[in-house]
């Protein structure tokens, strides 16, 4: 059984890895030329992941149509800015009735789209593409430590397909019909983490990062509710679990991003040096548009908008957050 795996960074090189335990090949493909040279002679990603190395049955080619003939199903990890214009050049190579599992977390500008939802208007029959999303860093699952996702489905044979591809006794896959729910907490909480990030970097304490990642689950609630996701998702691994992680580790390039910012460090120069693309940043202005046109408040989301995008401070952004007026919270959410 072929895989194909779109996308060749720090997540689809890992997930690769997963993916080679069980399928017969695994053809990465990568828009970098040096990547697959040294994938196929040394089994290592030069970019991304670079002192991991991959299982022989994983081979790489900057080629749609090598990296598709044949496949029995496809995972997409392309990062968000960049998804819908490489899922438009795929298509043509794309079988009809061919899986899809989404791993790229994110909201298209000015559409509000979620990223299944773009790959579907792409490639048709949406009812063939899944997600998965969780507290999953690229740097541990390589390494085959503990860790579990949630992979959401439109048709359960489709989430199965991808369950019992990447199940294994280390990495515990659960089941779910919640795309919306589960695909909204993965963008968000990527905006929660660099407003973490940034609180971290500027000397601020525990109880701090305590209460923007509460806060900030409860606005990722109100955005999945109003999305029509079911808000209890929220309470899962897709929700809290992913927060926790992406808003704590070293490994978060939202967090990370967030600290550097708070030094002085501008997201282009971040970017550039890290060779990473920051997602969090691009869905800081994609969900302050959602929200908005859905009339949910998402007040750290708008806050986060003005001190990266408006020259907003951080002394103005901390006092506007501050000076809210608290209402009572429902169920643990607060409505407002």
């Amino acid at each position: 059984m072929k895989i194909a795996v779109i996308g060749a960074g720090s997540w689809g090189t890992a997930i690769s890895g997963v993916a080679a335990a069980k399928a017969g090949e695994v053809m990465l493909w990568s828009h970098d030329e040096p990547v697959p040279p040294s994938i196929n002679e040394r089994h290592v990603n030069p970019l991304y992941l670079t002192d991991y190395t991959l299982p022989e049955n994983v081979c790489a080619t900057c080629s749609f149509e090598e990296a598709l003939e044949g496949a029995a199903g496809a995972i997409v990890v392309v990062p968000s800015p960049f998804i819908r214009a490489t899922i438009r050049s795929a298509a043509r190579y794309v079988a009809d009735d061919l899986p899809i599992l989404c791993l790229t977390k994110g909201i298209e500008p000015h559409t509000g789209k979620l990223m299944h939802e773009v790959i579907a208007e792409e490639l048709g029959r949406p009812n063939r593409v899944a997600a998965l999303t969780g507290p999953n860093h690229a740097e541990e699952i390589c390494r085959g430590k503990v860790a579990a996702a949630v992979i959401a489905s439109e048709t359960p044979q489709v989430g199965e397909f991808f369950k019992e591809l990447l199940i294994s006794p280390s990495f515990r896959l659960y089941a779910s019909n919640d795309m919306v729910g589960i695909e909204t907490c993965g963008a968000v909480k990527n905006v929660i983490a660099i407003a973490c990030g940034i609180a971290a970097g500027a000397g601020y304490g525990d109880n701090t990062l305590a209460l923007i990642m509460t806060r900030g689950l409860a606005e990722i609630s109100r955005i999945v509710c109003a999305r029509g996701g079911d808000p209890m998702t929220c309470m899962g691994l897709a929700g809290m679990g992913d927060l926790v992680a992406t808003c704590t580790s070293p490994h978060s390039r939202n967090r990370s991003f967030g600290v550097a910012f708070a030094g002085g460090e501008s997201l282009e120069h971040y970017q550039g040096r890290t060779h990473m693309i920051v997602e969090g940043a691009a869905a800081v202005q994609s969900t302050a548009e959602l929200a908005r046109s859905l009339g949910v408040d998402a007040p750290i989301t708008f806050v986060l908008e003005s001190l990266l995008y408006n020259n907003m401070t951080l002394d103005e952004a901390l006092n506007t957050l501050m000076g809210r007026v608290p209402t009572e919270e429902f169920y643990g959410l607060d409505r407002n």
